[in-house]
């Protein structure tokens, strides 16, 4: 029974020291750096919503296309790291949300998520 005992206790102190090594197959020298994980300030976040009538959103506020482009650029010069949270109507056209697109991509604000619903009856499953 002895043997048994020692010989499992090897193979264990074996398995122990190479598991950590076949975590990752590529040999990297990988650099350095003083870094935090997470930042200090989170980045600055507008939410901006097009409802199926055409009308523009800011934070919740109806808003013309013009004071729209007003604030994004504002926002773009104050905080360049700001993120654009988009909600879209699902009858808005494409061409629409591309206009927006390019509107906040001119004055500087390339962070863009595309907020939707979780799955539901109208969800459709991605074909392959």
């Amino acid at each position: 029974m002895t043997p048994l005992i020692d010989v499992m206790l090897v193979l264990l102190v074996i398995f122990m020291l190479t598991a950590p090594l076949m975590t990752s197959r590529l040999k990297l020298d990988l650099p350095k750096a003083d870094a935090r994980i997470n930042p200090p300030n989170p980045p600055a976040v507008l939410a901006i919503a097009l409802t199926a009538d055409g009308q523009t959103h800011l934070d919740e506020q109806l808003i013309t296309t013009e004071a729209l482009a007003r604030q994004v650029e504002a926002q773009s010069k104050q905080k360049p790291d700001a993120e654009v949270q988009l909600r879209v109507d699902r009858v808005v056209p494409y061409e629409r949300v591309a206009q927006l697109i390019g509107l906040l991509q001119k004055a500087g604000l390339n962070r863009i998520a595309f907020v939707t619903e979780p799955g539901g009856e109208g969800a459709q499953p991605a074909k392959p």
